[in-house]
């Protein structure tokens, strides 16, 4: 299956058109260009536009200036039926607020997605939550979990579709450093196994989590 590239030309989000961006290696440049299979670490403190980021290219946003492309396919031309098959098939994204049902269990909210995918074994799910210590908790329901705990479940669910990028939103930010290290070799080990890129943002440098690339918005 050939590589798929993500391709930035002059982009920036609308919001951010007033604002300084200076020093950004993103929003100042002129072109900027994502390879599947290496790993991206995107810092910045907060409202430099990371969500934005990261939603523009999951198509969620289109209020922006600039031109993105999957591929050769300039984003803006895609239809609903694309972007659900791509969304289903090549682009998965851990959101910053979640997106969890609360009134569910963990596993629910995981399996979920798992139903539509058929990506993972209950076993290899359950091998994940133990990793991330969270086994425990599977069957209780998503909205008495602990936000970190409900940050792992969210970054699971992620792990449950095939995808050539996994876009992954201060995915950490409620996570002790030392869960947050297992969560991203998890991360790491299944971007691996899919040939797939990872663009992860973080409010915060980045401590013993190897990437090939790191940017500053």
């Amino acid at each position: 299956m050939p590589s798929m590239t993500i391709r930035f030309e002059k982009l920036i989000p609308i919001p951010l058109v007033e604002q300084d961006t200076g020093g950004s290696d993103i929003w100042e440049s002129d072109a900027v260009l994502f390879e599947q299979a290496k790993k991206y670490i995107i810092q910045a403190p907060s409202g430099k536009g990371k969500t934005s980021l990261l939603s523009v290219i999951y198509g969620i946003r289109n209020d922006y200036h600039g031109e993105v492309y999957l591929d050769a396919t300039d984003i803006s031309t895609l239809s609903s039926r694309e972007w659900s098959r791509l969304r289903k098939e090549k682009l998965s994204f851990i959101f910053q607020g979640l997106e969890l049902f609360d009134d569910l269990t963990a596993l629910e909210n995981i399996q979920l997605k798992n139903s539509i995918t058929g990506h993972k074994s209950l076993h290899a799910i359950m091998e994940m939550a133990n990793l991330m210590g969270i086994g425990d908790f599977l069957h209780r329901k998503a909205g008495i979990l602990s936000f970190g705990q409900q940050q792992r479940v969210a970054i699971i669910r992620a792990l449950c579709q095939p995808f050539s990028y996994l876009l992954a939103d201060e995915c950490f930010s409620h996570i002790d450093r030392e869960n947050s290290l297992i969560a991203y070799r998890l991360i790491s080990r299944e971007c691996d196994m899919q040939g797939a890129g990872l663009l992860l943002t973080s409010l915060h440098e980045p401590e013993l989590m190897e990437a090939d690339v790191q940017l500053k918005l």
